[in-house]
C-alpha cells in the first residue's frame, strides 16, 4: 500500500513538471516557457519516440496501448511546440516532417521507420534553432558516479540494473542501464535531456536544479554502465589507431549519436571508450586534421540536404582551416601523400560545383578521411618529434621567405649598383612597414580574433597579383635601361622627374608586398606548428627559424656580392629577368590562393606541379602565367623596337 502510494506520488511529479511545461508553451506570454526550453522539450520528446516506439509497436501490432498513446501524444506535442518556435525558413519543412512522423505512428509503421523519422526531425530542430547539445567542458565522470549514488541509485540500483530499494512497485520499472537493446538507442544527449526534463507519466523526475556541468557528468556516467572493460579497451586501441576521429572527434559528435547509429561504421567500442574517457578528445582538439574531418562531415551533411553552397564552403574550409596548416610538416615526411590529399580536396570542391550525386560525394569524402588518417599516422600522434619540428620550421621560413629575399636583394643590388641613394628611403619604407604590419597581424591573430583560412588566402592571392603587376612594371623599366645608350640618357635626365618618382614608389610597393605577403602566411603557419610541436618541440621550432634566417642572409649576401660585379647592361638585364620570373611565380601562386579561398574556380588538368615556381596544374593558374609571359615577351619586343629607333 505504501509502495503503491509512493509510486503514484513519484509518477505525479514528472507529469506535473513536463505537463506544465507543455501547457505553458501553449500560451504566447513573455513570462511563459522560453523558445530554448520549447525546442529542448520537443527534442526530448522526439528522442523518446525514437527509442520507445520500436519496443511497443511491432509488426503493425500495438503491444502496450498506454505507451502507444504516449508516443502519439509526444509526436503531436512536438509538432505543436515546433509551430510556436520563431519563424525560420526551415520551419515549414520541420512541420512537414512532424506531420509525417505522426502519420507513421497512426499507421503503426515499422519501428525502424518511426525511429529514423523521429531522429531526423530531432537533428533538424537542433540544427535549425542552434540548440546547445554539448557540454562546455570535459565532463567529470567521478562527479557523475557520486551524483548517481546520491540521486539515482535508490530507484535504478547501485550498479544501474534498475533494482534499487524504491524500484519495487514503480510503473514502469526504472530503466536497467545494462539493457543492451534499449541503451544502444540512447545517446548521451538523450540521457542528459532525460535528467534535465524528466519523463512525463513516469517516476523519473526532472533534475534541472542540478548545475549543467553536473547533469552532463551524470549523463556520461550513466552511458558507460552498458559497456564492458573489454569494449573500452578495444575502443582505446582503435582510437589510438586513428579510427573514429572523423565521426566522434568532438564532444558534440560524441553526445549526439546513439550506439546504434555508429554500429554500421564499427565504432561502438570507440564510442564506449570515449564516453568513459572524454578527456581523450582534448588530445585532438587542436589537431588541424581533425578540423578537416569535422568540416568534411559538415559538407556531406549539407550536401545531403541539398545545400550545395554550404557544402562547398565547408569543403573549402576543410582545406584552409585544417589540412593547409600541416601540409608543410607532411611535405617533409611524405610529399606524395600531401599532393594526393590536396588533389582530392580540389576534386571534392569540383564535384560539388558540378552537382555530383550524393553517393559520389560520400565516396570522395570517405577516401579523403582515409588519406587524413594516413597523414595523422605519418605525422604521429600528439606532439611532433624534435627533428620534424626543426625541419618543418626551417622549410616554412626558407620556402616562404625566398621569394621576398630575391625581390629585396635584386632591388637593393640595383640601388647599390646605380648609386641612386635617393631610392633608399622608398626601399626601406616598404619592407619596414611590412614588418610592422606583420607584427600587428600576429598580435591580432593571437589575441583579438581568428583569421580564417579564406581570409588568409584572399590576402595572399590579392597581394601576390598586385606584386606581380608591380614586378612587371619595375622589370620592364629596368630592361629599358639595359643598353648603355638608354642608361646614359636616363643619367642625363633630372633625378626628381615624375617618372623617377613613380618608379621609386613602385619599388617601395614591391618591397612592401613581397615582405608582407610572405609574413602574413608565415605567422599563421608558425602558430599552427608551435601548437603541434608542444613544449618539448618548441625549442626545435625556434632553432629552425634561426637556421632559415641564416640561410636567407647568405643568399642575400651572395646576390649582392656577385650582382655588383656584373657589367651595367648585364646587371639590368639579369635583374629584369629575375623580376619577370618572380612576376610569373607570383601570378600563378596568387590565382592558386584565390582558388583555395573559393573565389576562382579550379579546373584541374594533367600537368606538372611546382608551387615554388607558381606552377599549379589548373587551367586558371596556367592561363594567368601564360598572360604574364605574353606581356613579358611583348615588353621585350617593344623595348627592342624603341632601342632601334633611339640608335637611328
Amino acid at each position: 500500500m505504501i509502495a503503491t502510494s509512493l509510486s503514484r506520488l513519484l509518477r505525479s511529479l514528472p507529469a506535473l513538471v513536463l505537463g506544465s511545461l507543455i501547457w505553458l508553451a501553449g500560451f504566447h506570454t513573455a513570462y511563459a516557457v522560453t523558445n530554448e526550453e520549447k525546442a529542448q522539450t520537443a527534442v526530448h520528446m522526439l528522442d523518446y519516440v525514437s527509442v520507445d516506439y520500436p519496443e511497443f509497436v511491432q509488426n503493425g501490432e500495438v503491444l502496450n496501448p498506454e505507451e502507444y498513446e504516449e508516443q502519439l501524444e509526444f509526436a503531436t506535442q512536438s509538432a505543436t511546440l515546433i509551430a510556436e518556435l520563431p519563424a525560420l525558413p526551415q520551419q515549414a519543412d520541420l512541420l512537414k516532417q512532424a506531420t509525417q512522423l505522426r502519420e507513421h505512428i497512426l499507421a503503426k509503421a515499422d519501428g525502424k521507420t518511426v525511429s529514423a523519422a523521429a531522429n531526423s526531425l530531432r537533428l533538424a530542430v537542433i540544427q535549425a534553432y542552434k540548440i546547445t547539445v554539448a557540454p562546455k567542458d570535459i565532463p567529470d565522470l567521478n562527479r557523475g558516479a557520486q551524483l548517481f549514488g546520491e540521486t539515482c541509485a535508490a530507484c535504478h540500483g547501485a550498479t544501474g540494473h534498475g533494482d534499487g530499494p524504491l524500484a519495487k512497485g514503480l510503473e514502469p520499472e526504472p530503466s536497467n542501464f545494462h539493457d543492451q537493446d534499449r541503451m544502444r538507442m540512447r545517446s548521451i544527449y538523450g540521457l542528459y535531456n532525460t535528467i534535465t526534463l524528466g519523463v512525463n507519466g513516469t517516476p523519473m523526475q526532472s533534475y534541472a536544479q542540478l548545475p549543467e556541468a553536473d547533469r552532463w557528468s551524470l549523463a556520461f556516467y550513466v552511458s558507460t554502465l552498458r559497456s564492458t572493460t573489454e569494449q573500452q579497451t578495444s575502443g582505446e586501441q582503435s582510437w589510438q589507431q586513428g579510427r573514429g576521429k572523423a565521426e566522434l572527434g568532438n564532444l558534440k559528435q560524441l553526445v549526439m549519436q546513439a550506439p546504434a547509429e555508429v554500429e554500421q561504421a564499427g565504432l561502438t567500442d570507440v564510442q564506449a571508450y570515449l564516453a568513459a574517457h572524454p578527456a581523450s578528445l582534448k588530445a585532438i582538439a587542436g589537431n588541424p586534421l581533425n578540423i578537416s574531418r569535422e568540416r568534411l562531415a559538415s559538407a556531406l551533411a549539407a550536401y545531403r540536404e541539398g545545400d550545395e553552397a554550404n557544402a562547398r564552403q565547408h569543403a573549402i574550409s576543410a582545406y584552409l582551416e585544417g589540412f593547409e596548416l600541416v601540409e608543410n610538416s607532411l611535405d617533409n615526411l611524405d610529399k606524395p601523400l600531401r599532393l594526393n590529399i590536396e588533389r582530392h580536396m580540389m576534386d571534392l570542391r569540383s564535384a560539388i560545383a558540378r552537382h555530383a550525386s550524393v553517393a559520389d560525394i560520400e565516396t570522395q569524402i570517405e577516401k579523403l578521411n582515409e588519406l587524413l588518417d594516413d597523414a595523422d599516422e605519418t605525422l604521429g600522434s600528439g606532439s611532433l618529434t624534435g627533428a620534424t619540428a626543426f625541419v618543418s620550421s626551417l622549410l616554412i621560413l626558407l620556402r616562404e621567405g625566398l621569394e621576398a629575399i630575391l625581390v629585396l636583394a635584386a632591388l637593393s643590388a640595383f640601388i647599390n649598383k646605380t648609386g641612386r641613394r635617393d631610392a633608399l628611403p622608398y626601399f626601406h619604407l616598404g619592407w619596414i612597414f611590412a614588418v610592422v604590419l606583420g607584427g600587428a597581424t600576429w598580435f591580432v591573430a593571437s589575441y583579438l580574433l581568428t583569421i580564417s583560412g579564406a581570409g588568409r588566402e584572399m590576402t595572399e592571392g590579392i597581394t601576390a597579383l598586385i606584386a606581380a603587376a608591380m614586378l612587371l612594371y619595375v622589370g620592364y623599366w629596368l630592361h629599358t635601361k639595359s643598353s648603355a645608350h638608354a642608361w646614359q640618357q636616363f643619367i642625363s635626365s633630372h633625378v626628381t622627374a615624375a617618372l623617377n618618382k613613380r618608379t621609386w614608389w613602385a619599388i617601395a610597393g614591391v618591397s612592401f608586398l613581397a615582405v608582407y605577403r610572405e609574413l602574413f602566411e608565415v605567422i599563421l603557419f608558425y602558430q599552427a606548428l608551435w601548437s603541434q610541436a608542444g613544449p618539448e618541440g618548441q625549442g626545435a621550432v625556434l632553432a629552425g627559424i634561426v637556421a632559415a634566417a641564416v640561410l636567407l642572409a647568405i643568399i642575400s649576401w651572395a646576390i649582392l656580392k656577385y650582382s655588383v660585379r656584373l657589367p651595367l647592361g648585364k646587371f639590368f638585364a639579369t635583374t629584369a629577368g629575375l623580376l619577370a620570373l618572380l612576376a610569373v611565380v607570383f601570378s600563378g601562386n596568387g590565382i592558386a590562393a584565390l582558388q583555395e579561398a573559393g573565389v576562382i574556380a579550379a579546373d584541374r588538368i594533367h600537368f606538372i606541379s611546382a608551387p615554388l615556381l607558381g606552377i599549379h596544374p589548373t587551367i586558371q593558374t596556367l592561363t594567368a602565367q601564360g598572360i604574364v609571359l605574353a606581356l613579358i615577351v611583348a615588353g621585350m619586343l617593344l623595348n627592342r623596337q624603341e632601342e632601334k629607333k633611339a640608335q637611328h
